[in-house]
Order: C-alpha cells, then structure tokens, then sequence
C-alpha cells in the first residue's frame, strides 16, 4: 500500500491562496464559442474543433463539473448547457469562493468586460489588489497634454498610490532580447512625440517601453514580467528570461516577479537563484497543462529556493480558470511532495513549510497584503 501523508495532504486542502497574479472573471453573458475560445490561450483566431479537447478542457470537465452538480467527465455539450442556465455573475459566485483564495492581486491592464478590482472581492467575499500594467499607464500618458515623460509619472505614482506592484507585457512588444538600459530624456521626449503623432496605440516604442520600466525600478514596488507561454501575438523565442540577464542587474532592490515561465521555468529558476530580488511563479502553465502539471510543478521546484516561488492561477473571463488555477495547483504539489515525503528526501514537517510560503506567505512579504 502506498504511504499516506495526512498532514500535508489537509494543510494543502486548508490553506487559503494569495494568488499573486490574476485577471477579471467574466460576469455579462457570452455565446459557447467566446467559452471554448477562452481554453485555448495561444490561438488567436477564433478556435477550430473541439476546445475541450486539450488539457485545459479535460481539467474542466474533471474538475468544474462536481462544482456546477454534475458528474465528473460529463460531456460537453451537458456541461455548456449548464453553465449556460446559471449566467456569468453566478458562475462566478460559485467558483471564486471555491478556490479558497483570500486576496487576489489583480492586473487591470486589459481592456475588456471583466470584474474590476472591486467586482473581484465582491463576487468572491476576498481581498482584491490593483497591479499596474505599465504600457496601459503609456497610453494613458500618451492622451494626457503636455510633456509625456512628466505624465506618466504622475500616472504611474497616482495609480501605484493604492495598488500593490507593477506588471510589464515587454514580452509581447518585441521581447526581452536587445537593449533595456534607461532612455535619455530627449529620447524619450522625440520617442513619445512620434507614437503620438501615430495615434497612440499599442505600444511597440522601444525606447518608451524602456522607459517605462525604469519609472517601475524607481517606484519600488514589485515589478512583474509576462515570460514565457502566451498567445502568438508573443514571440517565445524572445521571451526567455535569460535575455534580462542585464536588466536584472540594473534592477537594484526592486524585487522582479516572473510569470507563468513555461517552457522556461528551469531557465526562470535559476535567475531565481542567482537574484535576491527574483522570484517566479507557474500561473496559467499549471492551468493549461492540466493533468501534467504536476510535472512543471516539480520543474519549478528544481532549481529555484521555495522562498522564491510564488501561487498565481493568471485566471481571465471564465471563472472556471480563477478556480482551475487552484484546483489543479493543490493537486499538482500534494502528488509531488507526497512523494518527496514517501520516499524519505523530505519530512512531511518541511513538505507543509514549503507549501504555506508558496501558498501565501511568500507573496504575503513581498506584497505586504
């Protein structure tokens, strides 16, 4: 019979979550294909075939099911029509509670019908915190009159006032790799008077998204980075952390949060050993990988010092993901340390240590909430 770790399986089960970086849930009504559409995070056009027929869609079936009543494994198309007769808003009063989540730390730079911060705590009885996107506060800046530089600062620090860090998209703008050093003033000065005169839209601005970043060094707070998996508008090439190797050392004290890192979360690891001031986490990676996760889960522990690693879900519109990214997270970590402790490279005392600072307590110190 295999050992049996009771301890450490309740502790993961009670633990309550900071989950360090998420989006808004959908609460307005939408057709199954924006549904399906929301399981496939790469593809940008709108998915063809069966999106429940990946990872992601076998997760929610598996897992979502028992939440809405119905059998694990149901089919598709009895699960639609559930979720379809209870609406968004209800969707979402059922699964963000059911994530056990007690503060949700909120990037609010896409633009879109979501929960807001505010509509995240409500629906979910939690505490939900602003991270602020850097290239949304650039476009903000980029409408405001007067000299650009002076605006975004005054927007960064309004904003920043009340949230509790700072998110960058660098990833999706042209990447990590080539020059990130701090703009001078008349380069950012002719930089932002040329994106104005463009219209002022999606930022692609090397010289602005520089800037930027220092601005978010300066502010102090913790800096986040998209690395890694996301949609094709992405270059994974360039998203490999490694290439901030010099903006890393240009980064001082201000602690840099590395985001989702699939297929990079070895590389990320070790940046997280080489740093104080790194520190990565496997949201959205979990989520999608579903029944393998537990395999990234152990890759993030390879390298990286547990003090360093951080639970996010990186949940966006379907409310399912906020709690997936939980779900599948509790699972991921009791199957691999379970086994760490069975075969006697751990005592189960240390295995509940490791899974209360990645749960909450490292986030809770970095963050302050």
């Amino acid at each position: 019979m295999e050992p049996v770790t009771p301890a450490l399986a309740s502790r993961i089960d009670d633990v309550a979550l900071i989950d360090q970086h998420v989006h808004g849930c959908w609460l307005t009504p939408g057709d199954r294909r924006r549904f399906e559409n929301a399981l496939n995070e790469a593809n940008t056009d709108p998915v063809v075939g069966p999106a429940f027929d990946s990872q992601l869609g076998f997760a929610v079936r598996a897992h979502c099911a028992p939440v809405l009543g119905l059998p694990k494994h149901v089919d598709p198309q009895a699960y639609w029509e559930r979720r379809r007769q209870l609406g968004e808003a209800e969707l979402a009063r059922l699964f963000l509670p059911a994530a056990h989540v007690s503060d949700w730390l909120v990037d609010t730079g896409i633009d879109g019908d979501t929960a807001d911060v505010a509509g995240m705590a409500e629906v979910s009885g939690a505490r939900a915190h602003e991270v602020v996107r850097l290239e949304q506060v650039a476009e903000q800046a980029a409408r405001a009159p007067g000299d650009y530089a002076a605006a975004f600062e005054e927007i960064l620090h309004r904003r920043a006032a009340a949230a509790v860090g700072t998110k960058s998209i660098l990833a999706y703008r042209g990447g990590f790799d080539g020059d990130l050093t701090e703009p001078s003033p008349a380069q950012v000065a002719e930089a932002a008077s040329r994106w104005r005169d463009s219209g002022g839209t999606r930022l692609r601005d090397r010289v602005l998204l520089r800037f930027g970043l220092h601005q978010a060094l300066r502010l102090g707070k913790p800096l986040q980075f998209h690395v890694g998996f996301g949609d094709r508008d992405c270059d994974l090439a360039k998203a490999n952390p490694l290439y901030l190797l010099d903006f890393l050392r240009q980064a001082a004290d201000t602690p840099i949060v590395l985001l989702h890192c699939y297929p990079y979360e070895r590389e990320a690891g070790y940046l997280a050993q080489a740093f104080n001031h790194v520190y990565l986490d496997g949201g959205l990676s979990v989520t999608h990988l579903g029944a393998r996760s537990p395999a990234f889960i152990a890759r993030l522990l390879e390298m990286a010092p547990f003090g360093k690693i951080l639970y996010s879900s990186d949940g966006f519109g379907p409310a399912e993901l906020h709690y997936l990214g939980a779900t599948l997270w509790r699972r991921g970590i009791h199957r691999v340390l379970r086994g760490f402790v069975d075969d006697g490279d751990w005592s189960e005392a240390d295995a509940i240590r490791v899974v209360e600072l990645i749960a909450r307590d490292n986030s809770a110190r970095l963050y302050g909430v």
